[in-house]
């Protein structure tokens, strides 16, 4: 096995130790340590919860005491750059060097403006060989949360709406039950992996949404209904455009993903902003001859993943122009 396939595979089981944390790991990225001697892992460990020891900590930390002589000659693995800066916990960077691992291999660099790049020169000027942007595009998915918001300043944006095989949203005007059981529970999944969820006052109205996280497990989204007599935050100026405005103030809050809800309206809104970055198309086999068209998909696009469940096609869709997340 060459040195290249022996990186990915070491850096897959990074990427698989790092997504254990994506229930409590947040508002920090997802990250996964793998400490490698003699061709078998002595070691590894991923950030489990925001706030307590990252991935590289807790693969050192479950290195036995037999093991500890190898890390001179040892390979670490991350799936994301050591942090270099003081913040709740010690720099990583600073850790690696003391244990005095000989290589290091990163999946790709932190764009967090207090990391990018200066975790990597740490551990380069003290000698440690270092390797960078093994499997970066699985590396960088797993954390495209993470990465939009510091790169963007805003909330990551999922829009996800249900239709019938004519493309309407209702039954003319009317609300019709479009997901079934199965696809009813994968909805509440995504609100409990989003820290937002927003729709329009017509939709929480004519609905009654609940907006919750009944059908899974995790905590209920913050919930956010646009309306013009009791907006969710004051100062907010219908006379300007108002996506931005949302989006600035999420950002302020440290909300990292917003999901939109509805309805066609505020869909068309935030589509027409381009401030998205994923939308979600349930599509039902049920024709109903009218009601509120579904929105019209923009341009910019390109399918992520097409899946059918009992009947219903769930299409993904990526913003075409935010591969650089």
């Amino acid at each position: 096995m060459n040195q290249s396939t022996t990186d990915e595979m070491y850096m897959r089981r990074c990427l698989q130790l790092a997504a254990c944390g994506r229930r409590n790991a947040s508002p920090n990225p997802m990250v996964g340590a793998v400490i490698v001697a003699g061709g078998r892992i002595i070691g590894e460990g991923y950030h489990v919860r925001c706030g307590e020891g990252h991935a590289e900590v807790n693969a050192f930390a479950s290195v036995a005491p037999e093991d500890e002589r190898l890390l001179p000659e040892a390979v670490m693995y991350v799936s994301l750059e050591p942090c270099a800066h003081y913040g709740k916990t010690p720099p990583c960077a600073d850790l690696i060097v003391r244990k005095g691992v000989r290589r290091v291999v990163v999946g790709c660099v932190d764009t967090f403006a207090k990391v990018s790049g200066r975790g990597i020169q740490k551990l380069r000027d003290a000698g440690i060989d270092v390797t960078v942007g093994v499997l970066e595009r699985e590396c960088r998915e797993l954390n495209r949360v993470f990465f939009t918001f510091n790169s963007r300043k805003r909330p990551f944006v999922t829009l996800k709406w249900a239709q019938t095989a004519d493309g309407f949203i209702d039954d003319h005007c009317r609300p019709v039950a479009l997901s079934t059981p199965f696809t009813r529970m994968l909805v509440h999944k995504l609100r409990a992996e989003h820290d937002a969820i927003l729709i329009g006052r017509v939709t929480a109205e004519r609905d009654n949404a609940q907006l919750n996280v009944r059908h899974w497990a995790g905590p209920d989204p913050l919930r956010i209904v646009i309306d013009r007599e009791r907006p969710f935050f004051p100062g907010l100026d219908f006379d300007r455009p108002v996506v931005p405005q949302i989006l600035d103030e999420l950002y302020r809050r440290g909300v990292q993903s917003l999901l939109v809800e509805g309805g066609a309206f505020t869909h068309g809104t935030f589509i027409e902003s381009g401030m998205w970055d994923e939308i979600r198309v349930e599509t039902a086999p049920v024709v109903v001859g009218g009601g509120t068209k579904a929105p019209q998909l923009p341009q910019d696009i390109e399918v992520t993943g097409s899946k059918t469940y009992d009947g219903n096609t769930i299409v993904t869709y990526g913003h075409a122009r935010h591969k650089d997340i």
